[in-house]
């Protein structure tokens, strides 16, 4: 079929519905093929492991695409009106084989009515709710789960990827939302700080419960190696890690668990920080009743509130309950 000149609106309209249905029906044919060349097993003596790896060698599909398409084609013998639809093109492929995976002769009929109002991913989630995968399966996905971290842009930024079981990622994200919810924001955030920014800053927060809890000091601690004082201009070195600025290492010694190692031009160390800086319960209740809320001006958040040095700690700044 080939559209000349200029054509109308309806003209184009059906112009596509035609070659919709022309491509369905041959998409049609060639997963009543797919079903033979399975079982005959064709692919054997082509280097191929099994179908789906021939099927992808030949057509250049996902494995995953290829064995949904080997699974939909010997389903579609048994289910002749979901055969008429595919061929016809009145459902296309993506339909198709979704339905293929839970229709059966008796529910065919009122399952094709069903899904020419809904969309694919619709029928894909009724698909995997339908079907219920193996213990086999499950034990797959749980044994998959990664989580990896790395540095980029020359040290200065963090990238963390996680792959995890449905279940395990509700519990994260579930977690990052609601706290996410809760931190307070600070001046001049309203309009700069995203819902993806806010939800970084949950994931720091709750990491930095964790480490400040955690009883084993040099496990949990950060350390920062500084080439000159800290309050210099040149940057600083995280262990194990990227370059940060000097400030931020300064904000780090106030608020988190780090100890930084001055080190002369040679790289050695000349002088190590403390690390004991956290006050103890008994303070931190008296600083709580003292001051109910956050005391930068314009914040007065109440929750995820930190005890916070006055003077900075790496400058000598002392653990006190100072006045007022």
């Amino acid at each position: 079929m080939h559209v000349q000149g200029n054509p109308s609106d309806e003209e184009l309209t059906e112009g596509i519905d035609a070659l919709h249905a022309h491509i369905s029906s041959t998409q049609c044919d060639m997963f009543r093929l797919i079903a033979t060349v399975d079982r005959r097993e064709l692919w054997r003596n082509c280097g191929a492991r099994d179908m789906a790896h021939w099927l992808w060698m030949r057509l250049g599909i996902s494995d995953w695409k290829a064995r949904r398409w080997i699974a939909a084609a010997h389903a579609l013998e048994a289910l002749p009106m979901l055969s008429r639809a595919f061929s016809c093109g009145e459902l296309g492929i993506d339909k198709v084989v979704e339905l293929t995976r839970f229709a059966t002769a008796e529910t065919e009929g009122r399952l094709i009515t069903w899904a020419r109002g809904v969309s694919c991913g619709c029928i894909r989630r009724k698909a995997d709710l339908a079907v219920r995968p193996s213990i086999e399966e499950a034990a797959d996905v749980d044994r998959s789960r990664t989580l990896s971290w790395w540095y980029f842009d020359d040290g200065r930024r963090f990238g963390l990827e996680a792959d995890l079981p449905a279940a395990q990622g509700a519990v994260v994200a579930g977690a990052l939302e609601r706290l996410a919810q809760q931190l307070p924001v600070m001046p001049g955030e309203d309009d700069n700080h995203s819902a993806d920014a806010r939800r970084a800053d949950a994931l720091v927060a709750l990491a930095s419960t964790r480490i400040a809890a955690d009883p084993d000091t040099d496990r949990a601690t950060v350390v920062v190696h500084a080439h000159g004082p800290v309050s210099g201009r040149g940057g600083c070195e995280l262990e194990r890690g990227g370059v940060i600025h000097a400030e931020t290492a300064r904000r780090l010694l106030c608020h988190g668990r780090a100890q930084v190692v001055i080190e002369d031009q040679t790289g050695q160390p000349v002088r190590l920080g403390r690390i004991s800086r956290e006050p103890p319960a008994w303070m931190l209740r008296q600083l709580r009743y003292r001051d109910s809320e956050c005391r930068f001006p314009g914040c007065g958040a109440r929750q995820y509130t930190q005890a916070h040095h006055i003077v900075w700690w790496e400058r000598g700044g002392r653990t006190d309950l100072d006045p007022m």
